[in-house]
């Protein structure tokens, strides 16, 4: 059994409000949630790092990102979207599996935030979650 917690997410030995999920990628809520719609995007398969990402799976994190992030704006309408990757020891994060952060932008929000940050219920989770899935089922019928 692997220690990794997002491949325990991905397996469904720790439960997570899933966005989104296909063969290669898994899309769900961020625990730690920094902004309504926050989703983090990661490969269902065990890769530590960028460096170690193969150019299909890069090629589907990035269509996954992009998919997500179109429904987190119709869902949210928030006036930006960032998106960043920060993996590894350096970014100061213990999970080392390649994931990419969206985190929608409002006037006024304070880009810096620390670690840990607060959990919101898991129901606020799953409605955020909600919100983004049926978007993401009206851009898909666009």
């Amino acid at each position: 059994m692997t220690a990794c917690v997002f491949c325990k997410i991905v397996t469904g030995q720790i439960p997570a409000t899933r966005v989104y999920e296909d063969a290669q990628v898994l899309a769900f809520m961020d625990i730690g949630e920094v902004n309504p719609g926050h989703v983090l995007v990661a490969t269902k398969s065990h890769v530590e790092d960028v460096y170690a990402l193969q150019d299909a799976q890069a090629a589907a994190v990035a269509q996954v990102a992009a998919r997500v992030a179109r429904a987190i704006r119709a869902a949210f309408a928030p006036d930006g979207l960032s998106v960043y990757q920060a993996n590894g020891k350096a970014a100061g994060q213990t999970v080392l599996h390649y994931h990419v952060h969206l985190v929608p932008r409002h006037q006024g929000d304070a880009m810096a935030f620390t670690w840990p940050v607060r959990n919101p219920p898991r129901d606020q989770l799953e409605a955020h979650a909600a919100r983004i899935r049926a978007a993401l089922g009206q851009l898909q019928g666009e």
